[in-house]
């Protein structure tokens, strides 16, 4: 490995770094189109040899009045982006975007601003040779919604857990068999709870399934062994971009993205030393700041965190009705013990982040707080046999461990009067529908809450899981395969939807199949203040 990998870093320092590492990929010509010092010239221009964006377009983070678009480049290029809200670009508004260079890996983002509500605004992306200007890359289409005004109606969806266990990319569905379900219900945003790639799942060519027949995988070379250098995280970003209609999807629905293990490696966290053969790099914080390098260059985030040390978490206020509190519940995540701590520590959320949501969620004027937690608040997630991943540990009793973290944040709702609020999470490769109640519960300082399971979209299908009934949990809704890690053939992909009625703000969440067909339906009406 190279000489100039840092020693083992502390948690503060790992944040730092990464935040470094971001920042710097984040704004590299943003605005400003800067050519960064380190990048190579461009080659001379061979006659009818023009840029291309071979891994389509996405957009990302929507927000009252501005979006951020995503484009790659084959070769070092200005990325140029025209808008409009007419699919012919009749009257369309030009924005002068950076130049990518290999120091990015050819990725880069445009900021917009100044965009209307409530409209659906088509958008083309071309690369354009730095040596001649007349040397373009075909333009690539996408389409993205801007916030709602004020009686608009909202749909978005989620789930998350992509391209894991072995199920890859499969041409004879298109890339991911879910994609095509997900896309046909033309949705305002998608939020992808976690996992957005298998940085630690190295694919097979192919997968003989239970009834003889073959799953196919498209491989390519970053995905046959576990990510460890920063191409090899990149190449997991590259490899889920192959899938086709995955990629129609992006190029619609614009994405609010959240991080969490599989990004880097299975149920890690910071100051972990692995003992794994198949690592030659052990130390979990070298290899989260490679990882956390790609996750920006390829997933359409904006800058736009609070945190001071690289956390990936923010709010975006998307009209009326809605806020959604993403949440990074990985990043500051303490050592999986056997989760039975009787002192609070922070260690899932951490103060600075905890203290942020308590804060946001006491401002905001939204009918509804949709909070994204990438880890699941009542459901038992071991890791091994003695440890725990997730923030339960199926002691029935009063907060132990990462429950006092989470009591802390269900405590200051019920104090501040803010009832209407919905948990989003994935993780658990099934989905379900969990009410939480005091009136069940060991620990009582809180207000009834459901919270929403989905997922898999392209990946093994688990569950259930065990509830721990610390905060009262039931399930009013599984649906989960009958095997481990049922393949997406098998049907058992889901992804959930919410939908939010402008007049009388009314929320609802489906659950549905890989088909797309609901299988659960709740409406929530508002409670008052």
């Amino acid at each position: 490995m190279p000489s100039d990998i840092p020693a083992p870093a502390s948690r503060r320092a790992l944040l730092r770094g990464a935040a470094l590492v971001a920042g710097t990929a984040a704004t590299t010509g943003l605005v400003t189109g800067r050519l960064p010092g380190r990048a190579s010239a461009a080659p001379l221009l061979v006659r009818g040899d023009r840029p291309a964006l071979p891994l389509g377009v996405q957009s990302g983070d929507v927000r009252p009045g501005s979006a951020v678009l995503w484009a790659k480049a084959d070769r070092p290029s200005r990325l140029v982006a025209e808008i409009s809200r007419d699919p012919s670009f009749r009257k369309a508004r030009t924005v002068r975007g950076p130049v990518v260079t290999p120091e990015t890996d050819l990725t880069g983002m445009l900021r917009l601003g100044d965009l209307p509500p409530g409209a659906d605004l088509h958008y083309r992306i071309r690369a354009v040779d730095l040596r001649d200007h007349r040397a373009a890359s075909a333009p690539t289409v996408g389409r993205l919604r801007t916030a709602p005004g004020r009686r608009d109606d909202v749909r978005f969806l989620w789930s998350g857990d992509i391209a894991g266990q072995g199920w890859g990319v499969n041409p004879a569905y298109g890339g991911f068999r879910i994609a095509d379900a997900m896309r046909s219900r033309n949705a305002d945003f998608f939020l992808c709870s976690g996992d957005n790639v298998y940085a630690d799942g190295p694919l097979q060519a192919s997968v003989t399934l239970p009834g003889g027949e073959v799953w196919t995988n498209l491989v390519i070379p970053e995905k046959t062994k576990v990510a460890e250098t920063l191409d090899e995280y990149r190449g997991q970003y590259r490899y889920n971009l192959m899938a086709d209609n995955w990629r129609a999807f992006l190029a619609e629905t614009a994405q609010v993205s959240q991080w969490d293990d599989h990004e880097v490696r299975n149920n890690w966290f910071p100051g972990q030393v692995l003992e794994d053969a198949r690592y030659t790099e052990k130390r979990i914080d070298v290899l989260a700041a490679r990882a956390h390098q790609a996750f920006h260059e390829y997933v359409p985030v904006a800058p736009i965190s609070p945190d001071t040390e690289g956390r990936v978490y923010r709010v975006i206020r998307y009209g009326r009705h809605l806020d959604l509190f993403v949440l990074d519940m990985r990043t500051h995540k303490d050592p999986n013990t056997g989760n039975r701590e009787t002192a609070g520590d922070g260690g899932v959320l951490g103060a600075e982040q905890t203290a942020w949501l308590i804060r946001e969620l006491q401002r905001s004027k939204a009918t509804w707080k949709v909070i994204a937690n990438d880890l699941p608040l009542g459901l038992v997630v071991p890791d091994g046999a003695a440890a725990q991943e997730g923030l339960a540990q199926g002691d029935p009793g009063a907060p132990l461990g990462r429950e006092i973290d989470i009591a802390r944040v269900l405590t200051a709702l019920q104090r501040a009067g803010i009832r209407n609020h919905v948990w989003l999470t994935a993780d658990v490769h099934y989905t379900a529908a969990h009410h939480y109640s005091p009136d069940r519960a060991a620990y009582q300082d809180f207000d009834p809450f459901w919270e929403f399971v989905s997922g898999p979209l392209n990946a093994g299908g688990f569950g259930p899981n065990a509830l721990d009934a610390t905060f009262g949990p039931v399930a009013d809704f599984v649906a989960a395969p009958p095997t481990a890690n049922a393949s997406p053939a098998q049907g058992f992909q889901f992804f959930g939807e919410v939908e939010v009625e402008g007049h009388t703000g009314q929320l609802t969440v489906t659950l549905r199949d890989v088909a797309g067909a609901a299988i659960y339906t709740r409406t929530l009406d508002p409670a008052a203040r």
